[in-house]
């Protein structure tokens, strides 16, 4: 099973892929502009997290971000749309700093889709990968039906524009 979305952003050369790489998982990578240690960084200090992670057209803002970024740790996001809230949750299940990232989200109960994201660095870049792994078919096929990963593109690029904030590009 290979079904593919490639996307060109507007504000880089690097393009964002989305992949369903099987029944369960969902593969979306792209390169970041910016050194390993910052990307990552960027995924994991909240006041650099509330700055790309949602994107900006979708209305929605990111009212608290809360991260203990260890093994064993609770993250929790709330977002606001409208007159609605809503809030994401889970645990770090694996922390290598500025290499990998994983953690559960919990928010829908037991099942929930387990990310991980990897950060791969070459000659200034990163490659980052990152990983949902559902727990059903069905589950997989809920969350692409919602358009839960619709921003993609507009979410790196948002990343990559933060980054270049910070001095590095």
């Amino acid at each position: 099973m290979d079904a593919r979305s490639e996307n060109q952003p507007s504000s880089t050369k690097h393009r964002t892929t989305l992949e369903r790489k099987s029944d369960r998982e969902l593969v979306v990578t792209r390169i970041i502009n910016g050194p390993a240690r910052i990307v990552f960084e960027a995924w994991t200090k909240p006041e650099l997290l509330k700055q790309w992670w949602v994107p900006k057209s979708f209305g929605v803002i990111l009212v608290s971000c809360e991260a203990d970024v260890r093994v064993g740790g609770e993250y929790r996001f709330v977002f606001r749309h409208g007159d609605s809230t809503m809030a994401f949750f889970g645990k770090y299940v694996e922390v290598i700093p500025n290499s990998r990232l994983a953690w559960t989200n919990d928010e829908a109960g037991e099942g929930g889709p387990v990310t991980t994201v990897t950060f791969e660095e070459k000659a200034g870049k990163t490659l980052v990968v990152m990983r949902d792994l559902y727990s059903s078919k069905e589950a997989l096929d809920a969350a692409m039906a919602s358009g839960e990963k619709s921003g993609m593109d507009e979410t790196f690029d948002q990343l990559e524009e933060l980054l270049s904030t910070l001095g590095v590009s």
